[in-house]
C-alpha cells in the first residue's frame, strides 16, 4: 500500500464513522421521545387508576356518609399525592417546571424544577 491508498482507505472509515455517529444521535433523539411519552401514560395511567379508586371510594361513601373530617383529609392526601407525583417525575430524569414540563432533563438538576419541589415563593 502506497501513501495515497493510505490517506484514501483512512478518510474512508473516517466518513463511515460519521455516519455511524450520526445514526447513534439519531437513535438517542428516538429513545428520548419513546421515554418521554412513555413517562406521559404512566402518569395517565396513574391519574386514571386514582381517579377510578375515588369513584370506588365515592360511591362506597355515598352508602356509608362520610363526615367533613374524613373529605377534608382525602383532599389533603390527593394534594400530596401530586406533589410526590411530580417529585418521582423529577427523580426519573423529567422536567416539573412549566419551561420545560415533560421533557427529559439531559444537564443534571434544573433550578426552575428544584424550586418548584423546594416550595420555592407562591403566587
Amino acid at each position: 500500500m502506497d501513501k495515497r491508498e493510505i490517506f484514501v482507505k483512512m478518510a474512508s472509515i473516517e466518513e463511515r464513522i460519521g455516519d455511524l455517529y450520526k445514526e447513534i444521535g439519531e437513535l438517542k433523539d428516538v429513545i428520548v421521545v419513546l421515554m418521554e411519552e412513555n413517562a406521559q401514560l404512566l402518569v395517565e395511567n396513574q391519574h386514571l387508576r386514582n381517579r377510578l379508586d375515588r369513584k370506588k371510594t365515592g360511591s362506597q361513601a355515598k352508602q356509608k356518609g362520610t363526615s367533613p373530617v374524613a373529605k377534608e383529609k382525602a383532599k389533603k392526601a390527593v394534594v400530596g399525592e401530586g406533589y410526590d407525583n411530580l417529585a418521582r417525575l423529577y427523580a426519573e430524569g423529567f422536567h416539573i417546571c412549566n419551561v420545560h414540563f415533560g421533557s427529559l432533563r439531559k444537564e443534571g438538576d434544573c433550578l426552575f424544577c428544584l424550586s418548584f419541589l423546594s416550595g420555592g415563593p407562591q403566587k
